[in-house]
C-alpha cells in the first residue's frame, strides 16, 4: 500500500476542518469554503461512502456574534462564545448539506466520553446508528461544558479519536497549510513538502510549532499527535490544504496531495483505547531490569521491579509506566490501587498475600493490558 495512494476501497472516512479554514480573520464564517466542503462530502456520501465531519469554528463564530474583538481567553468567555457559535455553525451545515438532501446530526464530545469505557461505547453506538440512517455526523468538542480537566484541547486529536472510535479507514485533516514540510514554509521559501511519512520520529517532531493562526488552537504538533494515534490504529491519514480545489474528493481519489501518514503496527482496539483515550491517573516508576523485561521481552509488570509510585489510582485505572529517568515507556491498566502498589513495590509475587492479606493477581499490570512505546 505504501507509495501508492489507492483509496477506492475506502468505505468510512473522517474529515476534520480547522477554524482558519472556515472562518475569516474577521470572525465571520467563510460560507464559500463551508459550501464547497459540504458539496464534496455529499458527493462521497452519494457514492455510498460513510462520512463523518469533525469541525472547529464554534468559538470563532460565537466571538464575533458576541462582539469580542479578540479570541476569548477565560473558560467562561470561551463557553459563552461556543454556546452561541455552535448553534450558528450547525445551522449553516444543516443548510448546506440539506441542499443535497442529506441530514446532519450534531455530536458534542469531551475527553470523558473517550476515557470512560461505557461512554466510549455509547458514543460509538450513536455514530454507527446515524451512519446506518444515512446521516452525516457533525462532531465538535463540547466547549460549552468542557473545563481544562476534561478538554481534548484541539480537534486534530478529537478527529483521530473519532476515527479510531468508528473504525474509519481514512482520516483527512484539512488545514491552512498544504502538508508537512521540512521547515516552516511561512518563514522559509525553500521549505519542501514531505509527501509520505511511515514513522513519526523525533526529527519530525522537532519540526512542530505552536498554534498557526489567531482563530485556531492547533498547529503541526497536534497534527502529528493525531497522525500517530491514527497510524497505530491502522488508519491512513492525509494532511492537506483546505483551500485546494475539491481537496477531499481528490484525496479520496488517490491524488498525491499533501502528506500521507501510512499506518504502522496496528494496536488492537482495547490497547488503542488504553494508549490514547483512557485517562492516566498516576505513574509507576520501574527499575532498569523491569524496563528491559517490558520493552524487550514483552513481560507483565511485577511488583519486584517497581521503585516508586506517584498519584492516586484505583484498580482498573490507567497508569503511565516510567523508567528510572522518568521517561514514559508504557501505559497500562493496573490490578491494584496506588496504596496497595506502594505497599508491595519491590517485593516478590509470593509476598503479595502476606502484605495485603489477599492476592487477586500476580501482576501489577498484565501484558494483555499494557501498551509499549506510547
Amino acid at each position: 500500500m505504501a507509495g501508492e495512494r489507492d483509496f477506492h476501497h475506502i468505505k468510512r472516512v473522517v474529515v476534520k476542518v480547522g477554524s482558519s479554514s472556515i472562518i475569516y480573520p474577521t470572525g465571520r464564517p467563510n460560507l464559500s469554503q463551508m459550501e464547497q466542503l459540504a458539496r464534496q462530502l455529499a458527493d462521497l456520501h452519494n457514492q455510498g461512502k460513510e462520512v463523518l465531519l469533525v469541525t472547529s469554528g464554534a468559538i470563532g463564530v460565537g466571538q464575533h456574534r458576541l462582539g469580542y474583538t479578540r479570541r476569548p481567553r477565560t473558560i467562561p468567555e470561551k463557553q459563552a462564545a461556543a454556546a452561541v457559535g455552535q448553534g450558528m455553525l450547525m445551522h449553516m451545515y444543516d443548510k448546506f448539506f440539506g441542499e443535497y438532501g442529506i441530514a446532519v446530526g450534531q455530536i458534542l464530545l469531551t475527553r470523558e466520553d473517550f476515557s470512560d469505557r461505557r461512554r466510549f461505547l455509547n458514543a460509538r453506538n450513536t455514530m454507527y446508528t446515524l451512519l446506518r440512517q444515512g446521516v452525516v455526523p457533525v462532531i465538535n468538542e463540547n466547549d460549552t461544558v468542557a473545563v481544562e480537566e476534561i478538554k481534548l484541547g484541539d480537534n486534530d486529536n478529537l478527529a483521530a479519536l473519532v476515527a479510531t472510535l468508528v473504525d474509519a479507514e481514512l482520516l483527512v485533516l484539512l488545514s491552512d497549510i498544504a502538508g508537512l514540510y521540512d521547515a516552516d514554509p511561512r518563514k522559509d521559501s525553500g521549505a519542501r513538502l514531505i509527501a509520505e511519512v511511515h514513522e513519526i520520529t523525533p526529527e519530525l517532531e522537532a519540526l512542530s510549532g505552536g498554534a498557526g493562526t489567531p482563530v485556531g488552537t492547533g498547529g503541526i504538533v497536534t497534527k502529528l499527535q493525531a497522525a500517530r494515534i491514527a497510524m497505530h490504529a491502522g488508519i491512513v491519514t492525509v494532511l492537506a490544504s483546505s483551500s485546494e480545489k475539491d481537496v477531499v474528493r481528490r484525496v479520496v481519489a488517490g491524488e498525491p496531495l499533501g502528506t500521507v501518514f501510512w499506518p504502522c503496527s496496528r494496536l488492537e482496539k482495547k490497547k488503542c483505547w488504553i494508549a490514547y483515550s483512557s485517562t492516566v491517573h498516576g505513574r509507576i516508576y520501574v527499575d532498569e531490569g523491569a524496563a528491559r523485561a517490558l520493552l524487550e521481552n514483552g513481560k507483565s509488570l511485577l511488583p519486584s521491579g517497581i521503585i516508586r509510585v506517584e498519584g492516586s489510582f484505583e484498580m482498573g485505572n490507567t497508569v503511565s509506566i516510567c523508567d528510572p529517568a522518568g521517561k514514559e515507556i508504557a501505559r497500562g491498566i493496573v490490578n491494584y490501587s496506588s496504596a496497595e502498589v506502594e505497599r508491595i513495590k519491590g517485593l516478590q509475587t509470593r509476598e503479595i498475600a502476606r502484605v495485603l492479606g489477599h492476592k487477586d493477581y500476580d501482576e501489577v499490570v498484565h501484558r494483555n493490558n499494557l501498551v509499549l512505546d506510547i
